[in-house]
């Protein structure tokens, strides 16, 4: 059963703020809680309802406003997951300042990196974040305002208690219209250098309203939300975000209890969290015979999820059940989503031979070509060869989810971006293409084919027929020399390295190869004890 759906106008026209989008949820639901902090054991740490949030955060920008925060003032934002991490966004949302957020898996040198070239005016962290700022003092030379969410130490500045300290009425809503900028929120830098992309308020309008009629999303559900980002589409769906008790840039390295506890004390609908969360959350369910009947959604990105891990979610969740993918990136998001039943029932076994993965048809109101695959700027849509049904190219989008530039990177956004009109398509760095239906399939990054003298191979279709070899826990197709003259290496991480034969195991995946056409030119096999992945 779906939840009524937020009504929400997703356009890109007109006056639009996120942060009238909560208090409109606030209005109709005052007395439903909006976050509720998990603790480590049955009780939970802090709650606050829809209304007490509101409420606070019109009370916080006034003190922000006071402070100097206005309109278009960038913020870095470091605060953990909580209700001040809500509160303070919001509040930033509706003074028309431009909060500057972070991907948790990010690591420290090109955190430093990235916040330098933002060149912030204010700087709003916990204790921690504002010491990294003063050893780190030349990056964060443009911050002109500093505020603790905590104990202030030996630096300056105002603590998030003194800007909450005086009651004040609301707080008028900056008139922002949907092209002004909202946020930078920095690419994880996972697949190439991280880059802060330029979020406008009518974006986060358009991804609000697509995860109420495409997911079914609304004031009915309890989201257990592990990514923090995420979250705050939860409270301006009228949602109540559980925030469980985890460190949100390892969740490979999750306590499956701690999540199973969140999602059962509370009778959670939804839960959203990547591949490798979700695996470990599984693991410990199978094992313990554990069910998790209350959850009727789960939405899993940030990695592609193997068809035997969404058969085995299945098995734990309620029949009526829905597990949706979407597909997409910072720079646009969702683009396409599939449910859980058509990957098992019908585009598994061709992903196993092959096909690349199905990630679904492309949401209503946004347009996807295949395009010829290039590696320089394409000044403007003319010079795009779009590809027919079958053919894999490069994967272009636009609509309005999609972003038009990243912020202070000019080169990137060149490279990134393609005009038609008054319009901007995004190229995706994916490659893929269309069924005869009108479904996406992806193939794998662009940046990471290999260009051979007998044709280009892409890496998730090839990569799939040895990682159907039951000893294979995954496997990386990778180019050795320059294009077009690449010569195919095949690396596979073992799921038992120590009880296999190299020799016969290498004999078996180059006969493998050679049944399929996609494989039959990859000669040689390499074995690497573990492969460094993205932390989802």
């Amino acid at each position: 059963m779906k939840a009524a759906p937020v009504a929400v106008d997703a356009s890109h026209v007109g006056l639009v703020n996120v942060a009238d989008i909560l208090s409109s949820v606030a209005k109709c639901h005052p007395e439903k809680s909006a976050v509720v902090v998990q603790g480590s054991g049955e009780t939970d740490r802090a709650c606050i309802t829809f209304e007490k949030l509101d409420e606070r955060i019109h009370r916080c920008a006034h003190g922000l406003s006071d402070l100097g925060i206005g309109v278009g003032t960038k913020t870095i934002l470091m605060v953990k997951p909580g209700i001040d991490f809500f509160v303070l966004t919001f509040a930033l949302f509706r003074i028309g300042a431009v909060p500057v957020l972070i991907d948790p898996g990010m690591g420290r040198k090109q955190l430093i990196r990235c916040l330098e070239a933002i060149e912030a005016e204010a700087f709003i962290g916990i204790p921690l974040a504002h010491v990294a700022r003063l050893l780190f003092a030349k990056s964060f030379r443009s911050v002109r305002i500093c505020v603790t969410v905590g104990r202030r130490w030996f630096w300056g500045g105002a603590t998030l208690r003194d800007v909450l300290s005086e009651t004040c009425g609301p707080f008028v809503t900056a008139a922002t219209d949907g092209k002004d900028l909202a946020a930078i929120l920095f690419t994880s830098g996972s697949t190439g250098p991280a880059k802060g992309v330029a979020y406008e308020h009518g974006m986060f309008a358009a991804q609000v309203g697509y995860l109420a009629s495409q997911f079914g999303c609304g004031p009915a559900d309890t989201d257990v939300a592990t990514f923090p980002l995420f979250a705050l589409f939860d409270v301006a769906l009228g949602m109540t975000a559980i925030i469980p008790d985890m460190d949100p840039s390892k969740p490979g390295s999750v306590d499956p209890m701690r999540i199973i506890a969140a999602i059962k004390s509370h009778d959670a609908t939804q839960i959203f969290g990547s591949p490798a969360l979700l695996n470990r959350v599984i693991a410990h369910c199978e094992s313990s015979n554990i069910k998790l009947p209350s959850l009727r959604r789960v939405l899993t990105a940030g990695a592609p999820i193997q068809p035997e891990m969404l058969a085995k979610l299945r098995r734990v969740l309620h029949p009526e059940a829905e597990i949706h993918t979407p597909y997409g990136a910072t720079e646009a998001l969702p683009v396409t989503s599939i449910e859980s039943r058509m990957v098992l029932e019908t585009t598994a076994e061709q992903t196993a031979d092959g096909a690349g993965i199905c990630v679904g048809k492309v949401m209503p109101g946004l347009e996807l070509r295949i395009i010829e695959i290039c590696d320089q700027p394409i000044e403007d849509a003319s010079g795009c060869n779009v590809l027919g049904v079958g053919e894999i190219g490069e994967i272009c989008v636009r609509g309005p989810v999609v972003t038009a530039s990243y912020y202070k990177n000019p080169k990137a956004t060149h490279l990134a971006k393609i005009a038609e009109g008054d319009t901007l398509w995004h190229r995706m760095g994916d490659v893929g293409y269309l069924d005869e239906s009108g479904r996406l399939w992806f193939c794998g990054r662009k940046a990471h084919r290999v260009e051979t003298y007998s044709g280009t191979l892409f890496t998730i279709p090839c990569e799939a027929i040895f990682n159907c070899h039951p000893k294979v826990r995954r496997s990386a197709l990778v180019g050795i020399g320059d294009a077009p003259k690449q010569k195919p290496v095949l690396c596979i991480e073992l799921v038992e390295a120590d009880s296999v034969d190299r020799g016969v195991l290498t004999a078996d995946l180059l006969a493998l190869g050679q049944k399929n056409e996609k494989t039959c030119d990859i000669c040689t096999i390499l074995f690497h004890p573990s492969f460094p992945v993205d932390v989802r």
